[in-house]
């Protein structure tokens, strides 16, 4: 477990533009997740791996510079001392999430709490921009995520069988939401 207080969260700024994918490393993939829709409301089960594997994302080629000093999107960092250790990446989105475009922790501090901070930082800025919620897609193989996100608050409201057509590695894309409390003078409390 590692110290919080010694875990800062900060905006990308140009001088991190170098290290803003350094927490991007590979995950243990050990399960799916297997939704099932009944009511209206979205269930699922755990299927586990009998041979857990690992994967890792490339890392994203972006114009960076977007993210910074924008009020529609922005990057935050979690640093631990002079070391990047996590990310997460957010933008305005147009049914008033912030979605949730990238989130990844340094192998080493998984589990001690930085994605959770990361989560935070994220709903403040959220809040900040009045939104109502956050959101995120993850695959249905990414079992541990999914359960982190569960952890934090978020329910499934949706899954697209067709999204990853192209990816024969994966089966169905699930759609994570965290809405957040009523916010006072919203459009539909003025009414």
């Amino acid at each position: 477990m590692h110290q919080f207080e010694r875990i800062t969260i900060e905006p990308l700024k140009e001088q991190f533009i170098t290290i803003v994918n350094a927490a991007n490393e590979p995950f243990p993939i050990v399960g799916k997740v297997l939704p099932s829709l009944s009511n209206g409301v979205w269930s699922y089960e755990e299927e586990l791996y009998d041979t857990p594997s690992e994967i890792r994302f490339p890392d994203d080629k972006l114009d960076w510079s977007v993210y910074i000093d924008s009020s529609e999107k922005i990057v935050l960092l979690a640093f631990h001392e002079d070391a990047c250790i996590g990310q997460i990446r957010l933008v305005k989105d147009w049914n008033r999430f912030a979605y949730i475009e990238n989130i990844a922790v340094k192998k080493d501090f998984r589990k001690s709490g930085v994605g959770h901070l990361l989560l935070e930082a994220a709903e403040t800025w959220a809040k900040e921009q009045s939104l109502i919620g956050l959101s995120l897609e993850a695959q249905n193989d990414n079992l541990i995520a999914c359960r982190f996100y569960v952890k934090e608050g978020f329910v499934l409201g949706g899954v697209d069988t067709l999204k990853q057509s192209a990816n024969s590695n994966i089966d169905l894309t699930l759609y994570w939401y965290k809405l957040f409390e009523k916010i006072k003078g919203t459009a539909d409390e003025q009414r």
